[in-house]
C-alpha cells in the first residue's frame, strides 16, 4: 500500500544562527525532517522549496526515494547548484527519515548497518596567537577530541579566517551586509609552518591535526604550503586553492605528500569526480545539506571508495542539527568514511532541535531512536525569526577581491 505525502512545509528559524527546514508528513500520520540551510542564502532556498518543489510533493509514494531524487534533479532542467542542491538535499533526508520511522529502526540499519563503532569527529581549535591557540587545542583535547583542527590569526592579518571576534565562538556569518576582511598570502605562508610547529611541540604526534586553507592559495602556493608541513604529518590540509579547476590538484599532488581534503561547497558528484578518478585528494568533504542529501551522498562515497578516497562531511554550525544526525548515520554506514567535522551548536539551537546524538572521548553516536534521530520544536522555533547575516568577503591589500 503507497503511503503518499500530503503536507510539506518549509520552516525557517533562527536560534543563534538561520536555518531551513523541511517537514514532510504522510498519510499514516508520520513525519520526516530535512536540513535546506545555505549560509547566507537561506531564503533562495527556502522559496525554492516553497514555490518550486512542494507543489510537486503532495501526492507522491514517500516510499519512492531515489524516483523522488531524480524527479527533482532531472525534472528541473536547470540541474545542479547550490539552491537546487540544498532543496532536494532537504527532501531527500526528510523521506530518508521517514522510511527509518516506518521501519521502526535508526537510519543508519536500514543504509547496511554499522561499519564501525563509532564516529570519530574532530573540532576546531583557534587563537588570536599561537599561545591562545595553543591553549585551545589543550582545552579541546580535555574535552575528549583526538584530532582538531587549528586556526590563528596571522600576524600582520587584521581578520584571518576561523578567528571569533570578542569571546563568542566562531561564527562567520556576523553582519546584516558582508563584512570586508583583509588578506596577505605572503604574510600567511611565513607564518603557517611557525603555527604548526609551535602544535606539534606542544602535544607530540599522537593527536590528529587539520588545517584550512579556505581556497585562499593559488595552486603553486597550495603546493609550497603542504610541503612546508609535511613535517607536522597533519591529518589533512583542507581546501588549499579553489576546486572549480579540479585539474589545478594536479600541480599541488606533484609536489607534497600532505594529505588534501576539499568539498564543503561541492553540490555534486560532477564537482569532485577528476578529484577522485585521478586521486588528486584524499577526503571528499561534501555534505549531506548541500550535495543532495543521503542518497547522493552515498553515490559520491561509493564512487570515491574505488580509488581509495575517505569521507570527511563539512559538519560546523552553519548545517543544523538535522544535517549533523544524517551525517552520523551516514558514517556509520559507509565503508570508506573518513572523519567527520563537529562545531558543537549553541544552547538556543540544540533546544530547537532535539537529537539523539552523543559525543563521548573522540567519537559521536547517532543514538538508536528510529529514523535519524533529530526532530524540530516548531513551537519554540517561531520564536526565533529569521535575521539577514551574510559570510564575509575578503581583499587583498591592494584591494582585489579575493577569494574568502
Amino acid at each position: 500500500m503507497e503511503t503518499k505525502i500530503i503536507d510539506a512545509r518549509v520552516i525557517v528559524t533562527c536560534p543563534g544562527r538561520n536555518f531551513v527546514t523541511l517537514k514532510i508528513t504522510t498519510t499514516d500520520g508520520v513525519y520526516g525532517v530535512g536540513d535546506g540551510t545555505l549560509n547566507g542564502r537561506e531564503l533562495a532556498v527556502a522559496a525554492y522549496l516553497q514555490e518550486h518543489v512542494v507543489p510537486c510533493l503532495i501526492g507522491r509514494d514517500a516510499d519512492r526515494i531515489e524516483d523522488t531524487w531524480q524527479y527533482l534533479y532531472r525534472g528541473a532542467y536547470w540541474r545542479r547548484g547550490p539552491v537546487t542542491m540544498a532543496a532536494i538535499a532537504a527532501v531527500d533526508t526528510a523521506l530518508w527519515d521517514i522510511k527509518a520511522k516506518r521501519a521502526n529502526m535508526p537510519l543508519y540499519q536500514l543504509l547496511g548497518g554499522k561499519c564501525r563503532e563509532g564516529v570519530t569527529v574532530y573540532t576546531h581549535a583557534n587563537g588570536h596567537d599561537i599561545a591562545q591557540l595553543l591553549d585551545s587545542v589543550s582545552h579541546h583535547i580535555e574535552l575528549g577530541y583526538k584530532a582538531v583542527r587549528v586556526q590563528c590569526a596571522v600576524p600582520g592579518v587584521a581578520d584571518a579566517y576561523g578567528i571569533p571576534h570578542g569571546d563568542k565562538p566562531y561564527e562567520p556569518a556576523d553582519a546584516s551586509i558582508p563584512r570586508e576582511e583583509v588578506w596577505s598570502t605572503p604574510k600567511y605562508l611565513r607564518f603557517a609552518p611557525k603555527m604548526m610547529e609551535a602544535v606539534r611541540a606542544k602535544v607530540g604526534f599522537d593527536v590528529a591535526l587539520l588545517h584550512d586553507a579556505h581556497h585562499r592559495l593559488t595552486p603553486i602556493e597550495a603546493a609550497a604550503l603542504g610541503k612546508s608541513l609535511e613535517e607536522f604529518r597533519l591529518f589533512w590540509l583542507e581546501d588549499v586553492t579553489p576546486a572549480e579547476n579540479q585539474e589545478a590538484f594536479q600541480l599541488v599532488r606533484q609536489h607534497t605528500t600532505t594529505p588534501l581534503a576539499v568539498g564543503e561547497v561541492f553540490n555534486s558528484i560532477f564537482d569532485c569526480q577528476q578529484l577522485i578518478s585521478e586521486r588528486l585528494i584524499d577526503y571528499v568533504r561534501a555534505s549531506v545539506a548541500h550535495a543532495g542529501g543521503i542518497t547522493h551522498m552515498r553515490r559520491i562515497a561509493s564512487f570515491a571508495e574505488l580509488y581509495g578516497v575517505k569521507t570527511g562531511c563539512h559538519g560546523p554550525t552553519d548545517v543544523s542539527p538535522i544535517c549533523m544526525g544524517a551525517a552520523l548515520h551516514f558514517g556509520l554506514s559507509v565503508p570508506n568514511f573518513g572523519i567527520q567535522e563537529h562545531m558543537p551548536h549553541c544552547a538556543e539551537t540544540d533546544e530547537v532541535f532535539p537529537h539523539a546524538y552523543t559525543f563521548n572521548d573522540g567519537y559521536m553516536q547517532p543514538g538508536e531512536q528510529p529514523g535519524h534521530g533529530v526532530d524540530i520544536d516548531e513551537k519554540l522555533a517561531a520564536r526565533f525569526p529569521y535575521k539577514r547575516m551574510y559570510l564575509p568577503v575578503a581583499r587583498l591589500e591592494d584591494g582585489t577581491l579575493f577569494n574568502w
